[in-house]
Order: structure tokens, then C-alpha cells, then sequence
């Protein structure tokens, strides 16, 4: 029974320390394998096996988000598992100063990736501890030869350059920087205050420039109807009066056409009694103006040239006419 005892002892032994031997790593985790003090390998995701008592997983500093009864709480502590995936550190706020001297917070988000484990972990000492210290400081440098509108509005900018800077640095920490991002930037009270006075400034600023320009444009195209209101009723009264031109035209050449052939018919009359129809149509106008001199009741002396009367005297052949008038 002795025997049999130390036996099952010895197999049990040897089943506890091939077992402490037998190492299985999840996907996209490894560990870090040292020989008496000394680094030995590097395990893949699956079974490996190491010697218990020769070899040791090595420790690292971590950075691990736990839940408590305030919130969300970030933590540091010692783990043999380094995490090969895409992480997110999540840094609290800090104050910087902008190149215009305003003490502004910022709080930013880190995107990184362990690419080399080794480098990891035997180029530095706390990854995560370095990795947040440089952040911090590399934006403080970032920020500090911006002034604070240009941190406003160039995220961007400021999100691309501290990303090159950390990625530059951790390349020798076998670490990649895949991308930053400014989540907040929140400038003091003061601060604040007077860029809501200026944007409502500048929105004042704009509704005046608008309503102004209605007004010119409203101006404008009341003087344009104007304009082409006057113009169109010059350009009627010039129709009108063309109109009118010509119907007076054409009615004095009427007129005359008709006085040409009562002059016509009157002068062959004439050629048939040998009298001069120059000399007819001269006494027809002294008789119309004698005619217009007598008009009225008044008594009236009428004086006639000398002229008058030879050219009357001379129409004997028409005086039946004369007495008619």
C-alpha cells in the first residue's frame, strides 16, 4: 500500500506539472515566454507547451476599463496576456494652452495596436502608462502653436499630426497608432461667452447685409419697371402721334386731292369762257376773308386794296356766282 501510494503521488506530480506545462492562448492574444530570466519564445494562439519549473510567462502592465458604481473606472494592473487587437484608450480631460494663451480642456481617444510583443514589452517598461504620457504631451506641444479658433475648427488637422508624432515614437515599442480623435474641446466659461456674443454679432451682422441687399435688389428692379414703364409709354405716345402724323397728312392729302380737282373742274369751266382761273381763285379767297371780316352784329367798314377790286372787276364772267355768295 506504501508502494502504491508514492506511485499514485509520483503520477499525480507528474500529471499536475505536465498540465502546468500545457498553455493554450486564444486567438489574437499571446505571451511572452522566459528561460531563467531570459527570453525564450513567443506563443501562438492554440496548445504550446513550456517547462513548468524553467519557464515563465513575463507580466505586463495592462489597461482595463471595469465597471463601478460611479461609472465606468479605468484600472492598471499585471498580466501575462498581451492583447494583439485594435485597443482604445480613453484618456481623461487635461488642460492646455493654446498659442493665444487660453487655457483650454481637451479629453481624446487613442487607437492602437500591439504589432511587435517583444519590442512590447522589453522596450519600455508600462506601455499603457507611456502611451498616455505621450499623448499628453504631444498634444500640449500640438495645441500650444495653435490659437484657439484654429484648435476649433482644424480637428482634423490637429487629429492627423499627433497621430503621425505617436506613431513615430511607438514604432521602437513595437506599437501602431491607427488613429486619434479629439472628442471634446471645451474653452473657459469667459471664453465661451464671448463667442456666442460674437456669433450672434455675426448673425445679426449677416441678416443686415441680406436685408439690405433685398432692399437694393427691391430698388432696383422698381427703378428697371419704372425705367421700362416710361419707356413704354413713350414709345405709345410716339406710335400715337406718328398715328395721328399720318392721319393728318393723309387727310390734307385728301383734302388736297379734292381741292385739286374742284380747281381742276373749275379751271376747264373757266377755259371754256377764256377767263383766267389764277385770277378766279384769287377773288374766291378775298371773298372767303370778306366773308370772315363781315361775320358778326356789329357795323363794320371794310377797306379793300385797289387790287381787290380790279381782280373782282375782272370776273364778270362769274357773276352769278358772286351774287350766290
Amino acid at each position: 500500500m506504501g508502494t502504491l501510494s508514492i506511485v499514485a503521488l509520483i503520477a499525480l506530480v507528474a500529471i499536475l506539472f505536465v498540465m502546468s506545462g500545457l498553455k493554450v492562448i486564444r486567438q489574437s492574444e499571446t505571451k511572452i515566454i522566459e528561460r531563467l530570466g531570459r527570453y525564450h519564445s513567443t506563443l501562438s494562439s492554440g496548445i504550446n507547451i513550456i517547462w513548468p519549473i524553467l519557464d515563465r510567462p513575463r507580466k505586463v502592465y495592462v489597461r482595463q476599463t471595469v465597471r463601478g458604481l460611479r461609472g465606468d473606472v479605468t484600472i492598471v494592473k499585471m498580466s501575462d496576456v498581451i492583447d494583439l487587437r485594435e485597443q482604445v484608450y480613453d484618456f481623461p480631460e487635461q488642460s492646455v494652452i493654446t498659442k493665444d494663451n487660453v487655457t483650454t480642456r481637451i479629453n481624446a481617444l487613442l487607437y492602437f495596436q500591439i504589432t511587435d510583443p517583444f519590442k512590447s514589452v522589453y522596450e519600455i517598461d508600462n506601455l499603457p502608462n507611456a502611451i498616455e504620457k505621450l499623448t499628453q504631451t504631444t498634444l500640449r506641444n500640438i495645441i500650444g502653436e495653435l490659437e484657439l479658433d484654429e484648435t476649433l475648427t482644424s480637428r482634423d488637422t490637429i487629429n492627423q499630426k499627433l497621430r503621425s508624432v505617436l506613431d513615430d515614437a511607438t514604432n521602437k515599442w513595437g506599437v501602431k497608432i491607427n488613429r486619434v480623435e479629439l472628442q471634446d474641446i471645451t474653452p473657459p466659461e469667459t471664453v465661451r461667452d464671448a463667442m456666442e456674443q460674437q456669433m450672434q454679432a455675426e448673425r445679426e451682422r449677416r441678416a443686415k447685409i441680406l436685408k439690405a441687399e433685398g432692399e437694393k435688389a427691391s430698388m432696383i428692379l422698381q427703378s428697371e419697371g419704372q425705367k421700362e414703364s416710361q419707356v413704354n409709354r413713350a414709345r405709345a405716345d410716339k406710335e400715337s402721334q406718328i398715328l395721328i402724323a399720318q392721319g393728318e397728312a393723309e387727310a390734307k392729302i385728301l383734302q388736297a386731292e379734292a381741292e385739286a380737282k374742284a380747281i381742276e373742274r373749275v379751271a376747264d369751266a373757266l377755259r371754256q369762257t377764256n377767263s383766267d382761273p389764277a385770277a378766279y381763285q384769287l377773288a374766291v379767297k378775298y371773298i372767303e376773308t370778306l366773308k370772315e371780316m363781315a361775320t358778326g352784329n356789329a357795323t363794320k367798314t371794310v377797306y379793300l386794296p385797289y387790287e381787290a377790286t380790279n381782280v373782282l372787276g375782272s370776273l364778270g364772267t362769274i357773276k352769278e356766282l358772286f351774287k350766290q355768295q
